[in-house]
């Protein structure tokens, strides 16, 4: 059940821009999961507007394309090699990306750069900003976030909420009163769902 705020503002969703939290890494290969885990934290603590959708993307790559085309703002939580320190905080810009990833290992982070450079061909590139994290250990195999970054998780969050703050988004936190069905979405699962 959705907090009378957001459902009074659900009358006027026609007048918001469509914005799409995105989770995207491989939760098998320890701190490469951390999108995946924030957008999961996302759903669980806080009620958003309609016009908000969280989507787990982990690893799908440009199976995502429909997704990032159908948003008009992206926020993306993903692993961001950058040469830093591990539990070291990124919050970049699209025009940031390039240079950033480059440096990357994972196959899924290649994957969201052509996803989003495929979007921007046909036209429908959201703005896009990527709120990541520098990782310690993403080799095989493994569950779960090593300390650095299990430490990050609330400045993550925070750069999160300031950018949602910036787009005009401030969620609620989730009470046992608005808790509602959790709807994050799985691209291809029962759109009914999101």
């Amino acid at each position: 059940m959705r907090s009378s705020s957001y459902t009074a503002e659900s009358t006027m969703n026609a007048l918001h821009r469509k914005i799409t939290i995105l989770g995207v890494g491989n939760v098998l290969l320890k701190d490469e999961g951390v999108g995946v885990f924030m957008a999961q934290r996302f759903e669980r603590k806080y009620v958003f507007p309609d016009y908000v959708e969280i989507v787990d993307g982990g690893t799908l790559g440009l199976s995502l394309l429909s997704v990032v085309t159908q948003t008009e703002r992206l926020l993306v939580f993903d692993a961001v090699k950058n040469r830093g320190t591990p539990g070291d905080t990124y919050l970049l810009e699209y025009e940031d990306l390039p240079f950033h990833i480059r440096a990357k290992n994972s196959l899924h982070q290649t994957d969201l750069m052509e996803t989003l450079t495929l979007a921007g061909l046909v036209g429908e590139r959201p703005e896009t900003v990527v709120v990541g994290v520098e990782p310690l250990d993403i080799e095989p195999w493994g569950i779960g976030l090593t300390p650095p970054v299990r430490e990050s998780i609330e400045r993550l969050e925070r750069l999160a909420l300031d950018q949602l703050g910036r787009w005009g988004i401030f969620p609620e936190t989730k009470t046992e009163e608005n808790r509602g069905e959790g709807r994050i979405c799985f691209p291809f699962g029962d759109e009914e769902a999101c």
